[in-house]
Formats: C-alpha cells, structure tokens, sequence
C-alpha cells in the first residue's frame, strides 16, 4: 500500500504507520519496512536493529507478515438455473514478498477484494442452485485457486476463501421448502411401505413356519398313535392267542364240558339281568327262563364248531399199520383144507 511519507503515521489495514528515520531504528517482528535511497528502493530492513543514512534514506512502505483477515462484501450472484443469490465471504491473506506486494499494485487489499468477488461470480454461474449447497467446500477451494493464479505477481497469497451467507430470493426459498417436504413425505411413505411389506413377509413366514411346524406334529401323532394302536392290537392278540390256548387246554382236561357249561349259564344270567337297561324295547326269546335249554343250545353250537376240526384233525393223522398176524377164520379156512 502506498501512503504519504510524513512523519506521523497513516493508519493503514497493510501497515503500522511509516517511523520517521533518525539512523538507528528496531524493526518489530513480523513486519518488512521497505527502504528507498534518494526516490530508488534500497533494501528491505529484517526484524531488529538496523542503521540507515538520515535525509537519504526514507521508509516507504511498511508490510505486515502476519496473516489478514478481509471481509468480502455482500454481492449478487445468478446460478446456472438463472437463480439470483446474495453472497458474502471471508478471505484468508498473507504477504509472501514484500516487495512485489509494495510496487506490484496500487491497493492489494481492493485489488484482492474485486478479484474475489468476480471469481466467485464466475463459479457460481457454473453451478445450479442444489449444487451451490452441497458442493460449497469445492466453491471455496475454486475460489482460492483462481486468486492465488492472479495474485502470484503481486507477492500476496490467498491461504483460504469462507463462504459466510448464501441468501435465497424468498419465492425460490419456499419452493426449495416445498420441495424438502415433498422430499421429506416421499421418504417417510417409502419408508413406511418398506416396514409394512417387511411386516407382511414376517407374518408370512411365521404362519408358513407354524403351519410347517403344525404338520409335522399332526404328522408325528399320528404316527405314535398308529404305532401304539399296532402295538395295542399286537397285545390284545397275543393275549387272546394265550386265552384260548389256555381255554382249550381247560377244555381238554377232565370235566371240561361241565365247566364251560357252567361258564356259558353264568353268562346267560348276567346277560339277563341287563336286559332293558340301555333301552326300553326288548327282544326276548319264548323260552327265557329255561337256563338248561340255553346251556344246551351253546355246547350244541360249540360241538358243531368243533367237530368239523376234530374231523379235519383225524383225516390229517397217519394211517395205522395193519397187523401181519392172520385172522382166526382164515385159520380155521387153513385147518379144514388139510383135513381133507
């Protein structure tokens, strides 16, 4: 920055005022004075003691190297959807060499400024309006490139841009609502369909699980219960095979028929005195009292049942052998023939 040579200092954003030379001067830390012999740069004094020629030399320039903080103001910009934005921003400098930042432009701090609002006027109308949101990182990053390109020459580098507000025109802000709600009921209706198309297949599968897991019970139960109906059937045989072998063999035994004809009474009489218990119609035979004509009417049907087997039985034996020996009339035949 240029400023009057006098012996008060000017205040100034690039400087902390122009010190009067007096021979001997102390260069605070951080900061590049820039010395001119006679009208002509001469040197450029380092931080700390440094000697200079009184009325022939003059400090004409005094650089800060600290970093700068510039608010860049407020300015429109329209995107590449023909969308007028108000934007401002923050720009990051620092004085790399002195002497270019001195007498390579007039007012680095304006000549920065300009150059940040037009590259950031030039960036955005590459972008459409959602992509000015989301890519707002890659704004700034495209910013810092394109200054620190023109600002090479003035000695001055950009370190980072900041994009402070982005403001919207309000009927393009209310679409933009609009659009994130109708974004917003998309999402929860989409989300709510998934859970309910999740809810079904789950209960799909459980009653296919539970109709499965049913089956196979039925189908274990009936086989337990035919097996053990087999198993049942398979006693009650074996038992009755046993019974009735006992039975014959009782039977075949001395006064076997008197017992099983005592048997068949008892059965008679206890099969009368349930007549008309379970119903009131009644068959009754003509004879009903004659216990001794129903005993003999059942051994006669149990010999009838019996002797075909006993028949059967006795056709199955073997036939005996018949006996060598003669007959007493074929002897007396014999004897009367060698008689005569």
């Amino acid at each position: 920055l240029k400023c009057a040579a006098r012996l008060a200092p000017a205040p100034c954003r690039w400087s902390s005022g122009l010190p009067m030379n007096i021979g001997v001067l102390f260069v605070p830390q951080q900061e590049a004075w820039v010395v001119e012999r006679m009208g002509k740069f001469h040197r450029i004094l380092e931080p700390g003691l440094n000697f200079l020629i009184p009325l022939l030399d003059r400090i004409r320039y005094v650089q800060s190297l600290k970093e700068i903080v510039i608010n860049v103001p407020e300015q429109s910009a329209v995107t590449l959807d023909n969308v007028t934005l108000q934007i401002d921003g923050v720009l990051y400098l620092r004085v790399m060499d002195p002497y270019k930042a001195s007498y390579g432009v007039e007012d680095p701090e304006y000549a920065v400024t300009q150059l940040a609002q037009t590259t950031m006027r030039s960036e955005l109308g590459k972008l459409s309006l959602d992509r000015v949101f989301r890519e707002r990182e890659s704004l700034n990053a495209s910013i810092v490139d394109a200054i620190n390109q023109a600002s090479d020459c003035w000695g001055i580098r950009c370190l980072r841009y900041e994009i402070k507000d982005i403001h919207v025109p309000p009927r393009v802000k209310e679409s933009m609502q609009m659009q994130v709600e109708a974004e917003r009921r998309k999402r929860a209706t989409v989300l709510e369909s998934e859970g309910t198309r999740e809810s079904a297949i789950n209960v799909a599968e459980g009653q296919k699980q539970a109709q499965i897991l049913a089956s196979e019970a039925e189908k274990a139960e009936q086989i337990n219960k035919a097996a053990g109906e087999a198993n049942a059937m398979l006693v009650k045989a074996r038992a009755k095979a046993e019974a009735i072998q006992l039975l014959a063999a009782a039977l075949a035994q001395q006064h076997g028929n008197a017992a099983a004809s005592l048997s068949v009474a008892e059965q008679y009489v206890n099969a009368f005195s349930k007549i008309a218990k379970d119903s009131n119609t009644v068959l009754l035979p003509a004879n009903t009292g004659d216990v001794t004509n129903m005993v003999a009417q059942a051994l006669g049907i149990y010999t009838t049942l019996t002797k075909p087997q006993a028949v059967k039985m006795q056709d199955e034996m073997p036939p005996a052998h018949e006996d060598s020996r003669p007959s007493a009339s074929e002897v007396l035949k014999a004897e009367q023939g060698s008689s005569s």
